[in-house]
């Protein structure tokens, strides 16, 4: 192909002998590779942070490389340049965080908050129902990062009194079937009142498995004190169904009378049954119903924040910080990363290539700083612990670019 592009630019070529012409044609080739030669190896080198990724057994400090949008090498010291570098010292570099309880396509400006926190991927757990769940996509497209939508259990989205009318299964499946690349589950409210006593409760979850059925969708509940108690709604729960509000206290919480695990939420789990924090701000965390359940070892599958603007200004504030209390509670380090990368991934298939620097995987990433000092937290009647450490977001890399710093 050189010799005839040759060929196509100087006329007299073809009178030339065999050894002007090989030479013709090795000039042309080094022209064709001095923009390779001065071309950066890598689109993106975060240098020298502490590389946490509980996917892949990494803990180290180290590099990690992007090209195309993904990632190209995590080694502890990676050679060649880059068009842009990150220097990560003293920082943590984990996989873009994942937060599979918020409440952010309620506001267009919501993701964009958040994805400065490190979040790079997120579902909205029930802001909207089948009537308004339009709106919600239209959010969600629009978002800078992942984010799609559990769609509520009642038509009409999150209310504090619904009946068992609001939960039309025909209506979800339609907006199901209109969305289905965005909708990724049905959020219940099982909440003291909102269904009409317990009776109601297990009707209307049964509504929230019939709009799921044939979709391949699992269904999270709010666990907020039940009229139901909680074996019996956990008997209509299947393999890939999550229980949010896991630490929610008394009654029909996760622990008997005598602060003892119950034997169904033990088998719950055993079966296949995802167990979420969903922070909150009111009725959702104890740090006593918290403390009991680690102490039997019971940690959480995944951590998220039910962030809404008022969690943000106090109790939830961001997800790092909700990781922060975990750390406090006694988790490791590389728990709590599992719990926000490597766990939420798994419980949404939209996330299943998310949550891990694994060479070829998209290329999201969150510096975080853990600080040292003393930090108050809240659990969600008040009650106050000083912990020694917190985490905060230094920076976020999306589909292998710089995200803009926070103002």
């Amino acid at each position: 192909m050189i010799v005839q592009c040759a060929q196509m630019s100087v006329g007299g070529l073809a009178m030339m002998n065999r050894r002007e012409l090989l030479g013709a044609a090795a000039g042309a080739a080094l022209i064709t590779r001095v923009p390779n030669a001065l071309a950066a190896t890598y689109d993106l080198i975060i240098r020298g942070g502490r590389v946490i990724d509980p996917s892949l057994g990494i803990n180290m400090v180290g590099d990690v490389a992007i090209s195309g949008g993904r990632i190209a090498a995590v080694e502890p010291s990676i050679t060649g340049d880059a068009t842009d570098t990150i220097d990560a010292r003293g920082r943590l570099v984990v996989p873009g965080l994942i937060d599979i309880h918020t409440h952010t396509a309620r506001d267009k400006d919501a993701a964009s908050i958040c994805l400065a926190d490190g979040v790079t991927a997120m579902v909205d757990a029930g802001s909207r129902g089948a009537d308004f769940i339009d709106d919600g996509v239209a959010v969600a497209k629009a978002a800078p990062n992942q984010l799609r939508l559990l769609i509520n259990l009642s038509h009409k989205g999150t209310q504090p009194v619904m009946t068992l009318d609001l939960a039309d299964v025909a209506l979800a499946r339609a907006a199901i079937n209109r969305h289905r690349d965005m909708i990724v589950g049905i959020k219940a409210r099982m909440e003291k009142g909102a269904w009409g006593g317990a009776d109601g409760d297990l009707r209307a979850l049964a509504r929230a498995q019939a709009m799921a059925e044939g979709f391949n969708l699992p269904v999270m509940i709010h666990l907020g004190q039940p009229d139901a108690p909680l074996p019996k709604i956990l008997a209509l729960l299947k393999r890939g169904d999550i229980v949010t509000h896991m630490y929610a206290p008394a009654p029909n919480g996760i622990l008997d009378d005598n602060g003892r695990l119950l034997p169904e939420v033990l088998a719950a789990r055993r079966r296949g049954v995802w167990f979420d924090i969903g922070n909150g701000t009111t009725g959702h965390i104890t740090w006593d119903q918290a403390e009991r359940s680690i102490k039997q070892g019971f940690l959480p599958h995944t951590i998220s924040t039910d962030w809404t603007p008022g969690g943000r200004e106090g109790g939830v504030i961001d997800l790092p910080n909700v990781m922060s209390k975990f750390l406090l509670l006694g988790m490791s380090l590389d728990q709590v990363i599992a719990c926000v990368t490597v766990n939420a991934a798994r419980v949404f298939e939209a996330y299943h290539d998310r949550g891990t620097l694994h060479v070829g995987a998209p290329a999201d990433v969150a510096l975080l700083e853990l600080r040292e000092g003393a930090f108050e937290f809240v659990d969600n009647f008040a009650g106050k612990r000083t912990a020694q450490q917190r985490l905060f977001p230094s920076a976020t890399v999306l589909a292998g670019k710089r995200v803009a710093a926070r103002a």
